[in-house]
């Protein structure tokens, strides 16, 4: 009888019974993952509908599928998008179509299946966000306990996601490095489930299926841009073009592209040999949570798979990540969150700096919900504020242009304004404005007058300098 699967030392090639998982080889300490047998992978089919579970075949073995439906999500065709990028071809693997909205639902169905074949009833998990999301919603619908660690920093939509669930939640520490280390103690020390995708390669090969799947619906794409935590995701990315290539299926990989965020960017900068010490001094930070990770643990399989298909690691901006984040959701119609939306500031920096080829074939992952990420919420509703704002303050310049023109009562300036709002609406304004000394009022013929002050003239005047500066 063929063995299907193994966990093997990327290291040293040690080979290690496959269940439970273990994410640290017994003999030198690297890290494990997951290996098909090569007659297996030689012969393995796909078969069934487009979802997570067509490729159980390429998976480790499990007995009990858990689903709710994740895969198969959409390759979108990004022409818009390309265009402002000049590029040819740009498609987003939207992966904020799974259950709840993040490409962690791949993984949360595997790990649950694998969890419930050997008789657990609690897993842990720590995270930053998406995975803890996707467990507690699967343990919620299978009936297991969810206890999930996460750090101070982390994105408001994915806890609530994580309450409504019923997750037993504890946090712990400023970044995801210190819930990890602890998640480690308490799987030892409990017995629960050890769910954490850093320390479970079940993970790396759910994630696999990414890959399959845009394989069946493109191809292979050129290029395929990735943001990076703690390494995995890349890896896997890559890891599941390699299979297919093995398998005969396709002739090539794609060139792997690593991006992370210029205010946490620890791969890359050992990617690019950048100083230690210099890493050292620097406090992480970025506002893409959902990559916020200082000492990443699959660092080396992240650089392995960027070396080995040929491809770059590069960082971006908060700004540019923002700025990507809006011309997703503008030209695409995506909301994706900040995570996501550092592919296409890649994306941009590798075609002005020269790297691409306008017809080279581009795919960006996009891993997770903007739903999800609250900062941006937030910028979106500041904004929102100063819009309103804005138009209230404009109202109130209009009124004393007119009245800089003539004095009128409060039906005359109602009209000269273009009836656009009630006059009850003008006579709050007009308050306003006597209320800070930029208008007065007087009778007559038994109606009410306005008149601009010296002081409103002032403003008027301050405002058009200002004008003149924008």
């Amino acid at each position: 009888m063929v063995r299907m699967s193994f966990l093997a030392c990327i290291d040293c090639g040690s080979a290690v019974e496959p269940y439970p998982p273990k994410y640290k080889c017994p003999v030198c300490g690297g890290l494990l993952e997951y290996r098909v047998e090569p007659e297996r992978l030689r012969t393995a089919e796909f078969s069934g509908p487009l979802t997570f579970w067509r490729y159980r075949s390429l998976l480790p073995e499990v007995k009990n599928l858990v689903t709710m439906n994740e895969g198969g999500t959409p390759l979108h065709v990004a022409s818009r998008l390309a265009d402002r990028m000049d590029v040819k071809s740009l498609r987003l693997k939207d992966e904020t179509r799974n259950p709840t909205n993040s490409f962690r639902d791949r993984s949360a169905a595997l790990l649950l299946s694998n969890a419930i074949d050997m008789g657990y009833k609690a897993l842990i998990c720590a995270t930053n966000g998406n995975m803890g999301a996707s467990l507690a919603a699967y343990c919620a619908k299978y009936g297991l306990i969810c206890h999930v660690l996460i750090p101070k920093v982390m994105d408001m939509g994915k806890l609530a996601q994580m309450l409504i669930y019923d997750a037993i939640i504890e946090e712990h520490g400023e970044t995801v490095d210190k819930p990890i280390e602890k998640a480690e103690r308490l799987a030892s020390e409990t017995g629960w489930y050890q769910a954490t995708p850093e320390l479970n390669p079940l993970a790396v090969e759910a994630q696999k299926t990414i890959s399959y799947e845009v394989s069946e619906q493109m191809g292979v794409p050129d290029w395929f841009i990735v943001s990076m935590g703690s390494g995995g995701t890349i890896y896997s990315i890559w890891k599941g073009f390699m299979d297919l290539q093995e398998m005969g299926k396709t002739d090539s990989v794609p060139r792997m592209v690593g991006v992370q965020a210029e205010g946490c960017s620890p791969i890359v900068d050992s990617y690019l040999k950048i100083g230690e010490e210099k890493r050292r001094r620097a406090k992480p930070l970025t506002h893409a949570v959902g990559i916020l990770v200082k000492k990443p643990l699959q660092r080396e399989m992240a650089i392995r798979a960027i070396k080995e298909s040929n491809g770059i690691a590069l960082s971006v901006s908060d700004q540019e990540i923002f700025q990507a984040e809006q011309a997703i959701a503008r030209l695409e119609g995506m909301f994706a969150e900040p995570a996501s939306s550092a592919t296409i500031a890649a994306l941009k920096r590798m075609r002005d700096g020269g790297v691409l080829d306008p017809h080279d074939r581009v795919v960006c992952l996009i891993t997770g919900s903007g739903l999800k990420a609250t900062d941006v919420l937030q910028a979106l509703a500041k904004r929102r504020k100063t819009v309103i704002l804005g138009a209230e303050f404009s109202t109130k310049e209009r009124i004393l242009r007119i009245l800089s023109q003539r004095d009128a009562y409060g039906y005359e300036i109602w009209k000269a304004l273009g009836r656009m709002m009630t006059r009850v609406a003008v006579y709050q304004h007009l308050n306003d404005l006597e209320k800070k000394g930029l208008t007065t009022t007087y009778s007559r013929e038994k109606r009410k007058y306005f008149r601009i002050t010296e002081r409103g003239r002032r403003i008027l005047q301050m405002i058009d300098e200002l004008k003149i500066l924008l």
